[in-house]
């Protein structure tokens, strides 16, 4: 988990994020202001999650940037930890804040067998 943990410290300045942890999964939540579900997409694929998302927005009539700091852009790579289960993961948006669970392998700490008598 160290190195998810490590990518989301280095996330671009105007992205925040936390990692939680259950017994059960890894919780990632990502503050996306602006962003939609229609905008962002996140896929997981050989040990890793990406997040593309794109935040909208408009200039308005008779203005135009002398300065623009807000990115319409983010587009974040970070590596699962070993025992998470990228494929049944699932990822919720709740006005710009993006919501990703993603389980954990069951047995990864080891499952005891049962030694039978010969």
């Amino acid at each position: 988990m160290s190195a998810l943990r490590d990518a989301l410290r280095d996330l671009p300045e105007p992205a925040f994020a936390d990692l939680l942890e259950s017994e059960r999964a890894y919780l990632v939540v990502v503050d996306l202001p602006g962003a939609t579900s229609e905008t962002t997409e996140v896929v997981v694929e050989s040990g890793r999650i990406e997040i593309e998302a794109r935040r909208e927005k408009a200039t308005p009539e008779g203005y135009r940037y002398v300065r623009e700091d807000r990115p319409l852009f983010l587009d974040v790579d970070l590596p699962l930890p070993p025992d998470a289960d990228g494929e049944r993961a699932r990822a919720e948006m709740d006005r710009g804040v993006l919501e990703l669970t993603v389980p954990k392998r069951e047995g990864e700490d080891g499952t005891p067998i049962e030694i039978g008598d010969a």
